[in-house]
């Protein structure tokens, strides 16, 4: 059975990552659709679309950034306008996909919100969605509609093989991470490490116990899908500095960064060499002053997954190096 050719490709933006959509834009080769996102007065949303999507394959970039909840309205409303004006198809296109913590009952009488976010994109009418490094692999299964899952972990690793000169290790900050790190540390030619980390209650605050494997002497990357508050990564920075580690890099695909992963880890008494992030959100609170900070685009990435699901062609094979 031959896939169903949907026409031209429109891509749009909400207002959440629009430099982003720009870029996604330049890539591929094509214009940004034109539309409206605004909120009135009262804070309502209203959505546009000033070009005609009629039977188009639509694709809508919109990262769950702060403000939050603002930004999961605009999405909601720009598929469903999408929807009420015929668009052939329709994909949500969401580098960073917030709530994702929320993925299980693991306390007593609470959500799984990261669920109920799905069923809202769906009931909104998307018919696909695109992101990239969720929380938690089973979010995939919180859709009825197909789900396309990038990651940029191979980027950040390879750009950390590049510039590392003693025997790399790409270092876990939780046993969660064990698998990454040694995926990722078999990529570049290294050795993986994992920090024994305990959190306790809903304070955000975790504390590093114990390291398995060596980095005394080595360059280490310390690697997470994101970065809120900064507690697991400052201790996992200490716990390889404790342990001699020669430099210690931070990376993470998702530069949350709320207020107090400022106070934790902008400054040199943190022990961080350099801070290495993508560009799935925009950096709403400001930029690091007292370490370097590397951004990697994302754009293509996203440009060519986009292509390809327009096209029917593989996205898995964007990896298979």
């Amino acid at each position: 059975m031959m896939a169903t050719t949907f026409n031209e490709i429109a891509i749009f933006s909400g207002n959440g990552h629009p430099a982003l959509a720009e870029e996604i834009c330049t890539h591929m080769g094509i214009k940004l659709g034109d539309c409206d996102v605004f909120q009135f007065s009262n804070e309502e949303v209203f959505v546009r679309y000033l070009d005609n999507v009629r039977e188009r394959d639509v694709f809508i970039v919109q990262p769950i950034v702060s403000p939050v909840n603002t930004s999961l309205m605009e999405l909601f409303i720009m598929i469903d306008a999408a929807r009420r004006a015929s668009a052939g198809r329709i994909t949500a296109v969401v580098p960073y996909y917030a709530y994702g913590r929320s993925d299980k009952k693991d306390q007593p009488r609470i959500p799984i919100t990261a669920r109920l976010v799905a069923n809202f994109i769906e009931t909104a009418g998307a018919d696909r969605l695109l992101s990239m490094d969720m929380h938690a692999g089973q979010i995939q299964g919180f859709f009825n509609v197909p789900v396309d899952e990038l990651t940029a972990f191979p980027l950040l690793a390879d750009y950390f093989g590049s510039i590392s000169q003693l025997s790399p290790v790409v270092v876990a900050p939780d046993s969660g991470r064990a698998k990454m790190a040694r995926d990722l540390s078999e990529r570049i030619g290294g050795d993986f490490a994992i920090v024994d980390k305990q959190r306790t209650g809903n304070n955000e605050v975790a504390e590093a116990m114990n390291l398995v494997g060596s980095v005394e002497g080595r360059d280490c990357l310390v690697l997470d899908d994101e970065i809120l508050t900064g507690g697991t990564i400052a201790a996992a920075v200490d716990t390889a500095r404790a342990n001699g580690a020669r430099t210690v890099r931070v990376a993470c695909v998702h530069p949350v960064f709320a207020a107090r992963a400022y106070e934790l880890l902008d400054h040199q008494d943190a022990g961080i060499d350099e801070i290495i992030f993508t560009d799935t959100l925009p950096l709403v609170r400001g930029e690091f002053q007292s370490i370097p900070q590397k951004t990697i685009s994302i754009a293509p990435l996203l440009g060519d997954a986009i292509n390809r699901i327009h096209s029917g062609g593989s996205v898995g094979a964007l990896f298979n190096k």
